[in-house]
């Protein structure tokens, strides 16, 4: 299975249209993959908090199109990162999207975990309340956007809801990319799955962004890590590698704490 991850620069003097061809440009270079991931909330900036409003759009609204396009037209299954939706009662959230090779929308996420404790995203959008995994042919991704990466609580439910590969959006500060790699790496051993950790590049909201986008084994071993410059990762996983692992390694069948019980 072959996955690309697009850290794209996000500038908010880019115009957003401007943005979203260019995103579009890049998943049709990956055709030959069979899933590509985009960052979060790249049409607006993670931290241009002040647009969120005014670029907020309904879930079918024209990132939705375009995606659902791109994702036809390239023929994969395509993480759309996120956007700001405006639901129909006027809440903002922060949501993604994942469409499959024909356009369909296979799932969307409402980010539950909101991150500005009393300002930003934590003030100006509602938070989803249901953890989301997405069966492909040959994997289960589970869903979960940046400071989402925070709440190990979160990845067990995905877990234990069947997912194999985490799927890790985000528009992460470059000045805590030290938490970033470290987290995305702890993600992937406790729950021995694989973490597609997709971040942004650039600078928005004045606030410069991570990059270093990661792709981490099941093991903890990293795969591919990108630099702090708008790149493109491309990675050759083996699904059968989790189900291997939990075997050979069989650390999730211990697990005490935390479990439904009759």
């Amino acid at each position: 299975m072959r996955a690309s991850l697009i850290q794209l620069q996000v500038d908010t003097a880019e115009p957003v249209n401007a943005r979203r061809e260019r995103a579009c440009s890049l998943v049709r270079e990956r055709a030959t993959s069979d899933l590509v991931v985009l960052p979060e909330l790249w049409p607006v900036g993670a931290f241009a908090f002040e647009t969120f409003a005014d670029e907020a759009e309904p879930l079918e609204g024209p990132t939705y199109q375009a995606m659902s396009e791109v994702a036809r037209n390239a023929a994969v299954w395509l993480h759309a990162g996120s956007f700001v939706e405006r639901a129909p009662d006027g809440t903002l959230y922060n949501t993604s999207l994942v469409f499959s090779p024909d356009g369909r929308l296979a799932a969307s996420y409402r980010k539950i975990h909101r991150f500005g404790f009393d300002k930003g995203e934590a003030v100006l959008m509602g938070a989803g309340d249901q953890p989301v995994t997405v069966p492909l042919p040959d994997t289960t991704l589970g869903l979960a956007t940046c400071y989402d990466l925070r709440f190990p609580e979160l990845f067990r439910q995905l877990v234990d809801a069947s997912a194999q590969t985490l799927v890790i959006p985000a528009g992460w500060p470059a000045r805590r990319r030290a938490h970033w790699s470290l987290l995305a790496r702890a993600r992937a051993v406790e729950n021995q799955s694989y973490v597609l950790a997709c971040g942004t590049a650039g600078t928005n909201g004045g606030v410069e962004q991570a990059g270093h986008s990661v792709v981490v084994d099941p093991w903890g071993e990293v795969l591919a890590e990108a630099g702090p410059y708008e790149e493109v990762l491309t990675v050759e996983l083996d699904p059968a590698k989790v189900g291997k692992t939990r075997e050979d390694f069989p650390a999730l069948r211990d697990r005490v704490l935390g479990l439904d019980t009759p």
